[in-house]
């Protein structure tokens, strides 16, 4: 596939840098972007999937209280079994 040139005329597309876009800057030459890890950032108490079997009332019910149910039944079991 053949590279594209930019034109002159798409030069006007290209926004211009101001002071603030460069006070916003950080020094370096990229090795610390690179050393990143990606995806979310690691937790101290992870969240671990298991497989329970539960009764299919159960789970409509709590499914039926709308997104985020998962938290809240993990909150609920949270509360039921703290030490």
């Amino acid at each position: 596939m053949d590279a594209h040139v930019i034109q002159p005329e798409e030069y006007d597309e290209l926004p211009e840098i101001t002071d603030e876009m460069i006070a916003r800057g950080a020094p370096g030459n990229g090795l610390e972007l690179a050393r990143r890890r990606r995806g979310r950032p690691r937790v101290e108490n992870p969240k671990r999937q298991v497989t329970l079997r539960v009764d299919a009332d159960v789970i409509d019910a709590m499914r039926a209280t709308g997104p985020g149910w998962q938290a809240r039944a993990n909150e609920a079991l949270r509360d039921r079994f703290k030490a």
